[in-house]
Order: C-alpha cells, then sequence, then structure tokens
C-alpha cells in the first residue's frame, strides 16, 4: 500500500478531507509521511533552508539569542530551544558562535522539538558535544527562562483554506476522481475564527488559517512572559493571510501538491497577524515585523561575510553568493520575516525593533 492508496481508502470511507488533515497525513503518516521517511534537506533532498546555506545565518542568530540573555541578566539556567531543527545544523552554529560568551553554555539547556525520527538521527550526530534533549510537544519544554529559535518551522503546519461565498465561507476540501486526487468546496458556512475576514474580503476571495500555530505560540509567549526569554520565529508568509499560498516542493522545484503525497514537502506561508494576537494574550511583548535581509543586515551579516571572504580567498564567490541569497530582496531578504517575541519588561533582541 502507498500513502495515495490510504488516502483513497479514507475518502471512500470519510468523505473529502480539509487540506490540513491532507497535509497532516502528507508530512507525519508515521509509515508514508514525508518526515518519517527522508532527509528533506539539501542538494539530494527537496529544499535548502538558511542555515544550510551558510553557517552566518546561525552565528549570527546566536549572538542575537545570546545578547538578549546578557540583556536579562543572564540567567543561570535557561533552555536553548528550537522548533523544527532539521539536521540540527542552526543550533550546532548557535554554539559554535556562542562558545565564546562567558557563562552562556555552562547556563543552556539545549532541546530541540522534532516530529521525524529521521531528522532526530541525524540531529543526534550534528549535536553530540552538547547533550540535547528531545520533546515532543511544547508543553514538554523545562520551565526555565526561554530563548527559542523557530526557522521554517510555522510553515509546515496545517492550514485551513477557505473561499468567501456571501456572508459565509466554503471550505477547500480534497476529493478523489478515480487515481487521481482532486480539490472541491464544501457546503457554505458561517465560520466564527473567519468574522473579522468579512471586513477586508470580497467573495471568491481565499482566506488560510492555521490552527495548531496558536497553541504552540500562545505557550512559547506565556512562558517568555512568565520566566523570561526571548523568541525569532523565522519564516515566509506576511501579515495578513489572502490568496492561496499551498505549495510542494519536490527535487527543488515546484510541484502540484496533490500530485505525490508523501514525497514532497507541502509548506504555505506564514500568517503573522494572529501570532501577534496570540503573544499578546499570553501578555508578551513582539517586535515589528521585519524582513530577513534588513535583520540580518542590522545583525551585520556584511562584516562576518567580508571576514569569512578575506580569511578563505577561495571559498569568497561561495560567501558572496550565500551573503546576496539570504539578504537580497530577490532572494530570502524580503520573502523571509523574522517576529521576534520578548518580556514587556525587557529590550527587544538585537537587529529587531518594538
Amino acid at each position: 500500500m502507498s500513502l495515495l492508496d490510504h488516502l483513497q481508502a479514507r475518502i471512500r470511507l470519510d468523505g473529502p478531507m480539509s487540506v490540513a488533515d491532507y497535509m497532516s497525513e502528507c508530512l507525519l503518516h508515521p509509515e508514508f509521511g514525508y518526515y518519517a521517511t527522508r532527509d528533506p534537506l539539501g542538494v539530494q533532498g527537496d529544499f535548502i533552508t538558511a542555515p544550510e546555506i551558510s553557517q552566518m545565518f546561525g552565528e549570527l542568530i546566536g549572538l542575537c539569542l545570546a545578547q538578549s540573555w546578557l540583556d536579562q541578566g543572564r540567567p543561570s539556567q535557561f533552555a536553548l530551544a528550537e522548533l523544527g531543527p532539521g539536521r540540527g545544523t542552526l543550533m550546532g552554529d548557535i554554539l559554535r558562535a556562542t562558545r565564546g560568551v562567558p557563562g552562556f553554555h555552562d547556563a543552556a539547556q539545549v532541546v530541540l522539538l522534532d516530529a521525524s525520527p529521521t531528522l532526530r538521527a541525524v540531529q543526534v550526530e550534528t549535536l553530540r558535544d552538547h547533550a540535547p534533549r528531545w520533546v515532543d510537544t511544547i508543553t514538554d519544554l523545562p520551565d526555565l527562562p526561554l530563548f527559542l529559535v523557530a526557522n521554517e518551522f510555522f510553515d509546515a503546519l496545517p492550514i485551513r483554506q477557505f473561499l468567501r461565498d456571501g456572508d459565509g465561507w466554503r471550505e477547500r476540501l480534497i476529493g478523489a476522481d478515480g487515481d487521481t486526487l482532486t480539490f472541491g468546496l464544501g457546503a457554505q458556512a458561517p465560520q466564527v475564527a473567519l468574522t473579522h475576514r468579512l471586513e477586508d474580503t470580497q467573495d471568491g476571495d481565499l482566506v488560510e488559517i492555521c490552527a495548531p500555530a496558536l497553541p504552540i505560540l500562545t505557550e512559547v509567549a506565556r512562558r517568555i512572559t512568565s520566566n523570561g526569554g526571548a523568541a525569532l520565529i523565522i519564516d515566509y508568509g506576511d501579515w495578513h493571510s489572502l490568496g492561496d499560498t499551498f505549495q510542494a516542493l519536490r527535487a527543488h522545484e515546484t510541484a502540484d501538491p496533490l500530485a505525490h503525497p508523501g514525497q514532497a514537502d507541502l509548506t504555505a506561508h506564514v500568517d503573522f497577524e494572529p501570532l501577534t494576537r496570540a503573544a499578546k494574550a499570553a501578555g508578551c511583548a513582539h517586535t515589528r515585523l521585519t524582513p530577513q535581509g534588513v535583520f540580518l543586515e542590522r545583525l551585520g551579516i556584511t562584516t562576518r561575510a567580508q571576514a569569512l571572504a578575506d580569511a578563505d580567498g577561495k571559498a569568497r564567490d561561495t560567501v558572496i553568493a550565500a551573503h546576496r541569497r539570504l539578504t537580497h530582496p530577490d532572494e530570502m531578504g524580503n520573502l523571509f520575516k523574522v517576529l521576534g517575541l520578548y518580556p514587556s519588561t525587557a529590550a527587544p533582541p538585537p537587529g529587531l525593533e518594538p
């Protein structure tokens, strides 16, 4: 049996499924799911993330979090956490960049949240010198000041899609037509979670909501409010959801999200506005949403790139290309955004503004 067979059997039994249910099955099915069966990163995978492009990204993130730790009085114990840590490259670079910060490593408990057994095995090797621990849910984080990074984590959480129809909404669903999966629409119905969107949408507009993101963000914000710390949420997306952003990547190319279930990465753009509302409700301050390129330039990525290029002339072209890819508006610089969370009594993380 393949995942397609499993999905078609489920649809025959229960009827069309939501985009959220489809994403969950494709990404996390224990036998056929994308993250359960492969390492998706790198040239041999389906996509590449900022930490894999250059060490500069993780180094600057690490120094940003370390400065926030210093600014908040150097707590003697804290959780240094990452959501969706991939191969562990980002956390490895964070730890290498901060080893010269007095007391930082002694106080840090490295904690990783990842649903992929394949990637956890890689993280064990990458971070074998740092004794990380793994948690299965956000509520399993230690009750300590929390300094956290989530890079390309929220984009992989399951979304639902709704098409406006008068004063109600029709959910976009996935059904089967023979051996092919197809999109369709459910019946028109009111949606309490989208009542406020009747003010800024028209008939036929599509809006996406990501219900799993809110409890995760709320728990992170609650812990920062109670215990101190800071969080950096880095992802592609924008302030306000409007339009279809559901997409698939396979072998570094855009693919039909219904064509290869379990064999392609499925993501959607992050709607940052509800994340900020959840932070506020938990009593946590948040920064302005900032383009990744601006954030990295404020942290000194150009100076770091120049130092790396001068130290290894053979790598100069590679460093220049990585700098451009991470910061240029036509590359990742504008598409990716950074949102910082911090206690209302503290300064925002470096590189970000309140």
